[in-house]
């Protein structure tokens, strides 16, 4: 059971393993750095080695790391596309400077410009970022909720961009509040089953890496980003039984859940631990 969420780096980027472990995560994810700003602050030598050896003390597996908010890979703009790559490429190199193995990017809007345009866009983003590297973290592509211009919604299309990319170090994140919201009825079993049978033909399970487990407080195929607290949203407790119960439940599950007062990350962390206990009669 590998469950956890995403944690703030604030003061220095390896106190996100302390309150990673705080709050009882065996899995999390960060921002390397700010993620409402193009500019990044250098990472120094010693935060980065503090990082790497304060993983190594713990059982903490995998480290996600997320492309900030700005950058739009589908974009046909071209100052802020090239931008997006720079910015993809910058963090590709600080995941390898702190052994983090998987950037979680959004895909973005192709600004009317149709999901081919935006697909070509991305396939060409990723293949200048990673160009030049002799190693770099899994690119994970995460589906979207279906917003009107947004690229790779379905899983059909994520794979048509996987196939065109030229690095093999691409997968997948799913995000459980942007399928549902997208029309993937995760909360019975036919529904769930005919999405796995949908990311199988067209990607393979192989390729989801990293489940962002989030409640949605939009209605099934509402096409609406945002997310709930675990239990409190459309996909409810039913719904997340019959998620945790499936093959996503070996995958490492972060939950990118509200900061607010209702629910703390840390009573989210238990929420989730406790439904795929149950899920899984696990005594």
């Amino acid at each position: 059971m590998k469950i956890g969420c995403h944690v703030s780096i604030a003061d220095s980027i390896d106190r996100a393993v302390d309150r990673a472990s705080e709050i009882g995560c065996n899995t999390f994810q960060i921002f390397t750095r700010s993620p409402r700003m193009w500019k990044a602050r250098e990472l120094s030598e010693e935060e980065v080695t503090a990082f790497k050896e304060k993983i190594g003390k713990t059982e903490i597996s995998p480290v996600v790391s997320h492309m900030p908010y700005l950058p739009n890979l589908s974009s046909s703009n071209p100052k802020p596309y090239k931008r997006s790559i720079d910015t993809l490429r910058l963090e590709l190199e600080r995941c390898n400077m702190l052994g983090i193995p998987y950037l979680v990017t959004h895909l973005g809007s192709h600004l009317g410009k149709g999901k081919v345009k935006g697909q070509k866009q991305i396939v060409n983003a990723i293949n200048t970022a990673v160009s030049g590297l002799d190693k770099h973290p899994m690119i994970l592509l995460e589906n979207t909720s279906g917003k009107t211009n947004e690229t790779g919604s379905t899983f059909i299309e994520i794979g048509e961009i996987i196939e065109k990319v030229s690095t093999d170090h691409v997968g997948v994140c799913f995000d459980t509040c942007h399928a549902y919201a997208r029309g993937y009825d995760i909360t019975n079993p036919k529904g769930l089953l005919d999405t796995i049978n949908e990311i199988e033909s067209n990607i393979g399970m192989d390729k989801i890496k990293v489940v962002h487990l989030n409640d949605s407080k939009g209605e099934l195929g509402s096409r609406m980003d945002r997310h709930n607290h675990i239990r409190e949203g459309n996909i409810g407790e039913k719904g997340f039984l019959n998620f945790l119960s499936s093959s996503f439940k070996e995958k490492p599950l972060i939950l990118e859940t509200p900061v607010d007062d209702f629910r703390s990350d840390k009573d989210n962390v238990e929420k989730a631990k406790a439904l795929y206990m149950w899920a899984n009669k696990v005594v």
